[in-house]
């Protein structure tokens, strides 16, 4: 199946148990109310289950590895054990590594980092910085937004047509827009870099939270993926896939753990043996609370199974574009249109206002938290609003006066743990402040639109 495809699914089910959900906020107009979290994109809340098998673990935690005591030996089996259930979680192959990573851009620096000599990278603009910016010391082609799947599949191979056929090249490209939430033609994209003899790394840290990622079924070379999008803490993430590049390369870091053996040398040098394992890339005292985390997080969409996940986020997603669909100021951000098959994330603006000034009103006003500006996603987001995409922004709101426009967006985003009154509550916002305008006064201030006092 592709990854484009969303298949039949069972009813909704209720979501999933999440820190924060009972945490309530002031509004600038007086009162407390629920927080409304509706920004999964950048960071979705931890799970319950994940805290709880965290905090578990916790005063057992031992450094890994090299230590002999109890506590060390259990947290090396916890570690470890955490990235066989990664593996599993990600359909990895048998000669695949999993590579414990910060989140999806280190891991996408530390590939970056591997690339062996003049390899030539393929990138769409619509790409995430995470996943656009890391190839700068490589020979980069940025391809054109498409505007139908088939188009993206089309441009890359007359791309990869153009190409060097004897040189190493990389596909970089997103499962699912952080922008738009569609989901992209995964398998069809590496079929066509692997046709052209090219390699392929998924973006998986939209996708991964919300649908089931296999390499092996969408026949990807690797997968990116943090752990603080898919329920998990902040500061973990993973690179899964292909060994060869990664054994060949450099460390990332250079550093006790990635190393084997060290000698010195009658000169006064320094003789190095590197780990061939994903060790060489994890060096230092790895976070393994972090691991742990991502595992657990692993755990709990497969135990809650992704089918019945997928059909409540469509659910979710059905009533959010119904809402803003019968607001003609409110003009929702597309690439493949209203049909694509899309995860939990809405970009939009509104006719009249500055997304700033929006998004401030909705959180001061409602207790909504949701997401303004060009969302690490600049050219993506040029396009989508008919700008040059070469224009450059600031990854917050640019400096626009309240009911000023701004070349930005705002955007909504929720998943497994988000109840249906928080999107009920948001739709309703929305409207409101369509028809109403704000209750409360606001001013710039850094760069960003904020309740005057």
């Amino acid at each position: 199946m592709s990854v484009s495809t969303v298949a039949a699914a069972p009813s909704v089910c209720a979501p999933l148990p999440v820190l924060g959900r009972d945490v309530t906020v002031p509004l600038v107009t007086g009162g407390e109310v629920t927080y409304a979290a509706l920004d999964y994109a950048a960071s979705a809340p931890a799970l319950q289950r994940v805290w709880d098998d965290v905090a578990a673990y916790a005063p057992y935690y031992g450094s890994v590895h090299r230590g002999a005591g109890y506590l060390s030996q259990l947290s090396t089996d916890l570690f470890e054990n955490a990235r066989k259930t990664v593996a599993g979680f990600l359909g990895c192959r048998a000669d695949d590594q999993v590579v414990f990573t910060r989140s999806t851009t280190d891991s996408l620096n530390l590939l970056a980092r591997a690339l062996p000599a003049d390899c030539q990278v393929f990138v769409f603009e619509t790409e995430h910085h995470a996943s656009l910016l890391p190839w700068q010391d490589a020979r980069v082609t940025c391809l054109d937004a498409p505007r139908t799947p088939r188009q993206a599949v089309d441009t890359l191979e007359r791309a990869l047509a153009e190409r060097d056929p004897y040189g190493p090249a990389l596909v970089c490209v997103t499962g699912a827009s952080n922008v738009t939430g569609e989901l992209w033609p995964v398998r069809e994209l590496a079929a066509a870099a692997h046709a052209h003899g090219a390699r392929i790394v998924l973006d998986a840290a939209q996708l991964a939270p919300h649908h089931p990622v296999s390499l092996r079924e969408l026949d990807v070379d690797w997968v990116a993926f943090s752990g603080h999008k898919l329920y998990a803490p902040f500061g973990s993430g993973v690179l899964a896939g292909r060994a060869d590049w990664l054994r060949a390369a450099e460390p990332y870091l250079a550093g006790g753990g990635a190393s084997r053996k060290v000698t010195r040398r009658a000169d006064g040098g320094v003789d190095v043996e590197w780990h061939d394992s994903a060790a060489r890339h994890e060096a230092g005292s790895p976070n393994v609370i972090g691991a742990y985390s991502i595992a657990s997080a692993c755990k709990a969409l497969t135990e809650a199974g992704f089918d019945t996940l997928v059909a409540r986020e469509q659910h979710l997603i059905a009533k959010v574009r119904a809402g803003l669909a019968g607001l003609p100021e409110v003009r929702i951000l597309s690439l493949f249109g209203d049909d694509a098959p899309r995860v939990g994330v809405i970009s939009f603006v509104v006719e009249g206002w500055n997304s700033s000034h929006f998004a401030a009103a909705l959180s001061a006003e409602y207790g909504i938290g949701v997401r303004d500006g060009l969302f690490c996603a600049h050219p993506l987001v040029r396009t989508l609003l008919g700008s040059d995409p070469q224009t450059q922004g600031e990854c917050g709101a640019p400096e626009a006066a309240p009911g000023e426009k701004s070349l930005n967006a705002i955007r909504v985003s929720f998943g497994a743990g988000t109840p249906d009154e928080h999107v009920e509550r948001f739709v309703n916002a929305v409207r409101e402040l369509v028809r109403d305008g704000a209750k409360w006064r606001y001013r710039t201030e850094d760069g960003r639109c904020v309740p005057a006092v």
